[in-house]
Formats: structure tokens, C-alpha cells, sequence
């Protein structure tokens, strides 16, 4: 099995990474192999909604999104972990995970998804929110623990001292195992579940 981790900092080895790290010995102890691509610093543009994934099956901008995506698809869970700016999460983040997931024509069903919001002091609920949306609208199973996945911190080092919240991530990681072992099982023996075709309405009359 496979987890692909999402570091939406622009420091490498800041908090953000301290709190993917942790979850990355919980993976490691269960045989489950990891990645984690840094974002964060990546010069990320945004969607233009010009439609061309449609028709190439892939971005349209040779970057990072189209880097990411195989890797994606070949993943059975994702995290995402982002630092909170203004009770959101980072722009270039936002800007990749909106490419990653339209232009991603593959199917992520039933792949585990998990978001983690790292702050100094507030904004990480808003976040954890913000990012679970991803997740949530493309039959993505949410991975919970036993609180909200935030971390705190400041200067690099600091998320190591949030004893609950290292912990609390440490659950996290043990219950994506579960999840993903679960699936694997159900799919074997039951297959994906079944789909309508997609129905499209808008508001306007």
C-alpha cells in the first residue's frame, strides 16, 4: 500500500513537515510506503477553466500538477497538510489541489483522504474544512482520529512540543491503515460501489 503526503509549506522542514513526519513512522510500521511531494514552494498557477484536461487527460500547464497526478492515482491515500494563512489554507496549495483533483480524470473513489492544519494559534478548523472538500466531492472515505487533525507551532520544531496533537496524528495514520486495508478487502470481494450516471442541473431558469 501506498500514502501520498501533500507538504503545503514553503519550508521544507518546518512544523508542517514535523507533522507528516510523524505519520510517516506509523506508516512505516504498518509496511506501508510514502511519499511526501513539497508544494508549498512550488511557483503553482491557478485553474484558468479553459477545459483542455478534458481532451489531453492531463493539465494543460506542464508543472507540478502533472508531475503529481500519476502518483496520485497509483496512491490508496492522500494527506494534505497545510500551514493556516488567514484561517485558510496556503495559496499555492490551493491553486495545485485544484488542478490535481479537476484535471485528475481518474477515478478516487474509496481512496483514504486525511488534511492536517498546522497554525501558531487559530484558523486550523476552517482549514481542516477547507480541505476535506477536496476529498468529499470525489467519493474520497475522510480518515478521522480522535480530535481534529491540527497541530501547533511557530518556529520549526515547536508542533514536536503539542504532545495531543502528535498524538492525535499518530491515530490518524493507524486508522488510515485500517481504512485502506478495509477497502482493499471490500474491493476484492465486492468490487467498487455502483454508479448512477453523473446528473448535471443548474439554478438559472
Amino acid at each position: 500500500m501506498k500514502v501520498l503526503l501533500i507538504n503545503g509549506s514553503p519550508r521544507p522542514n518546518g512544523n508542517t513537515a514535523e507533522a507528516l513526519n510523524e505519520m510517516c513512522k506509523i506508516f512505516a510500521r504498518n509496511g506501508v510506503e510514502t511519499e511526501i511531494v513539497q508544494v508549498g514552494n512550488q511557483p503553482v498557477r491557478g485553474c484558468i477553466a479553459c477545459g483542455k484536461c478534458a481532451e489531453k487527460g492531463k493539465c494543460v500547464f506542464e508543472d507540478l500538477v502533472n508531475e503529481v497526478a500519476p502518483k496520485f492515482a497509483a496512491s490508496d491515500g492522500l494527506v494534505i497538510a497545510s500551514p493556516v494563512y488567514y484561517a485558510s489554507a496556503n495559496g499555492s496549495l490551493i491553486a495545485f489541489l485544484d488542478r490535481l483533483f479537476y484535471s485528475g480524470r481518474f477515478d478516487k473513489r474509496m481512496k483514504v483522504g486525511a488534511s492536517i492544519a498546522v497554525a501558531r494559534r487559530a484558523g486550523t478548523t476552517a482549514t481542516f474544512d477547507q480541505l476535506n472538500k477536496y476529498f468529499t466531492i470525489c467519493g474520497m472515505p475522510v480518515a478521522s482520529a480522535n480530535y481534529w487533525n491540527e497541530i501547533h507551532g511557530r518556529a520549526p520544531g515547536e508542533a514536536a512540543q503539542d504532545a495531543e496533537g502528535m498524538q492525535n496524528l499518530r491515530t490518524l495514520a493507524q486508522n488510515m491503515v485500517f481504512l485502506m486495508r478495509s477497502i482493499a478487502l471490500g474491493k476484492e470481494q465486492f468490487g467498487l460501489p455502483a454508479e448512477e450516471p453523473r446528473v448535471f442541473t443548474n439554478f438559472i431558469r
